[in-house]
């Protein structure tokens, strides 16, 4: 999770130097929610971190950009019903949760478009067999 968060940075640095933008004038808008930042961090007291995530921590202190978590502090349930009341489709805001470091965290070996295209097949099928069987919900 730490190494494809540091790539994600990475990626979003070299993105805003290939286009000539001022990371100043930049936001980074991500879809941090409560229980990422209580499994994250210890607050207020003595607590283990539970596990990391990838946008929990903050941004590099090279960035100069601003990060924006307008949901940090809600949890899954507050931003469905918030997705409904904005008339966001039910099934986009009644999907299972997908990891943000995408499919790479799954794949336990080096990760190139091969295991990665596999992986999407291997997981179109379970994902099938889930609606297939009215387990998904």
């Amino acid at each position: 999770r730490k190494i494809i968060g540091g790539l994600f940075i990475d990626s979003f640095e070299k993105a805003i130097n290939n286009m000539n933008l001022d990371p100043a004038n930049c936001v980074l808008l991500q879809g941090t929610l409560y229980p990422d930042v209580i499994e994250s961090t210890s607050y207020k007291g003595p607590s283990s971190t539970i596990k990391t995530h990838h946008n929990v921590g903050g941004l590099p202190a090279r960035m100069k950009m601003q990060i924006l978590e307008p949901l940090r502090l809600l949890f899954k349930d507050e931003v469905r019903k918030l997705g409904l009341e904005l008339g966001l489709h039910a099934d986009s805001v009644n999907r299972h949760p997908f990891p943000g470091p995408g499919l790479a965290i799954r794949i336990i070996d080096s990760v190139d478009k091969e295991k990665a295209d596999l992986l999407r097949e291997a997981d179109a099928i379970y994902m099938e067999e889930l609606h297939a069987s009215g387990q998904y919900d």
